[in-house]
């Protein structure tokens, strides 16, 4: 077999069998295939596109490129979730304990977060003491007496996404579907989920900036994983503004308590029943999306939610009387008002924007080197629709440093108010096939 052919074939719009895509992906992660001809076939795919058992083969060979974690030990169906990320997505830090109240076992591998804030691990960091650095027999017995442990990702996950990835970045073949779709899923089918729920956002806060490239997009990661025996659903939510209200690590842990109490934000609540109802029905503790919902919203009502986030917390070193007084969380030395400068309707609200804002107190890393402060970030008073009085506040800045005019003014370039303004709908589609 040789590597030219295979260009070749893939450029002409040949589909490749699953021993050719082997051959590539086994190749270039030993470093036979050389970085020229791995990114000459990523553009022929890039332009070409792949069809679904395509799609699948290379999924597959990624993840056998590595390490493979099993979770056969755990009893039950195992359910996943990840999303494409956005700005204050505080979903899983409710979601995990939400689920495994109802029995139903969250084994969760998390890495670090780059971008806006921290990734769930360093959210869970805000509380004292907590630790994912835990072996994985003692994971899988946190999983099998309560339901739900977090765990660092291993270092030999899917190494030839990640080196894929990395060749993508640089020869402009990140924005191709199937290369998308087969990174993410390969690090979900490696991590060992049964089943796997996505949140693909959409907006000016996410990678996919329509909904019809979300749709595309969704549809082939649950075609995917439904092809390769994972049981996989979708939905595709709003990032044209922050979910919720809280951007920070302690802020946001913070908000996830309040919405397990039942009390948090109405998008971040119903994005999380959203997702969890879809977790509940594959994991097969109910028949319908109906009734999976009627269940989560039972254990906000009835406390079990949040005595099962108190459990977890404890479970791995966690200090876990934050979650009765979250004043023990890190906090930030100062804050700041940002007062509307004019009356109206908050008619705009660009996400991404708001995030680089919530980063530049230092609640995010631009390199894997940098150090996040928990404490410091943004909190919204105002969202897209509210009405807002000129002086009053739309937002509050938790801040360690006393100048952060550069951060308001960022935030004011970013903040439209209006006469009127059209929300964004919050859940767009949900895809279960």
């Amino acid at each position: 077999m040789r590597m030219v052919d295979i260009i070749s074939k893939k450029r002409d719009g040949e589909a490749l069998t699953k021993e050719e895509i082997k051959f590539v992906v086994d190749g270039y992660t030993k470093g036979d295939i050389p970085d020229y001809q791995m990114s000459s076939l990523a553009m022929a795919i890039f332009f070409q596109d792949m069809t679904d058992e395509e799609r699948a083969h290379l999924t597959m060979a990624m993840v056998e490129s590595g390490d493979q974690i099993s979770l056969s030990e755990i009893n039950g169906i195992k359910v996943d979730k990840h999303s494409t990320g956005g700005v204050g997505d505080t979903t899983t830090l409710v979601l995990a304990p939400l689920v495994a109240a109802l029995d139903i076992p969250v084994a969760k591998m998390s890495g670090r977060g780059l971008g806006h804030t921290g990734g769930t691990i360093d959210k869970l960091e805000s509380v004292k003491g907590f630790n994912v650095e835990i072996s994985e027999d003692e994971f899988i017995r946190l999983v099998n007496e309560d339901h739900i442990a977090v765990i660092g990702q291993t270092g030999n996950l899917t190494p030839a996404d990640k080196k894929i990835y990395a060749l993508r970045d640089v020869t402009g073949t990140v924005n191709s579907i199937p290369l998308i779709a087969s990174s993410i899923m390969s690090k979900k089918i490696a991590a060992g989920a049964d089943a796997i729920v996505l949140d693909v956002k959409t907006g000016n806060g996410a990678f996919m900036k329509t909904v019809e490239d979300a749709k595309q997009l969704a549809k082939a990661m649950v075609q995917i994983g439904n092809q390769v025996g994972r049981q996989t659903m979708a939905i595709i939510s709003d990032m044209n503004q922050p979910l919720g209200n809280a951007i920070g690590n302690a802020l946001e842990l913070r908000e996830a308590i309040d919405t397990l109490k039942g009390e948090g934000p109405d998008d971040l609540t119903e994005l999380v029943l959203t997702l969890g109802s879809q977790m509940v029905v594959l994991a097969e503790k109910a028949n319908s999306l109906d009734e999976a919902r009627e269940m989560l919203k039972g254990v906000i009502q009835n406390g079990k939610a949040l005595e099962k986030f108190k459990t977890f917390l404890a479970n791995q070193g966690g200090d876990a009387s934050v979650v009765d007084d979250p004043s023990q969380l890190p906090t930030a030395q100062y804050q700041f008002d940002l007062p509307a400068q004019t009356s109206g309707v908050v008619s705009e609200m660009v996400a991404n924007e708001i995030g680089i804002a919530s980063m530049m107190l230092g609640a995010g890393r631009q390199t894997k080197e940098d150090k996040i402060d928990l404490a410091v970030g943004l909190v919204l008073h105002k969202k897209v629709g509210d009405t807002v009085e000129k002086g009053e506040s739309l937002l509050t800045i938790y801040a360690n440093q006393e100048d952060v005019e550069q951060v308001k003014e960022k935030l004011y370039e970013n903040i439209t108010i209006s006469d009127k303004a059209d929300v964004p709908k919050l859940i767009h589609e949900v895809i279960t096939k």
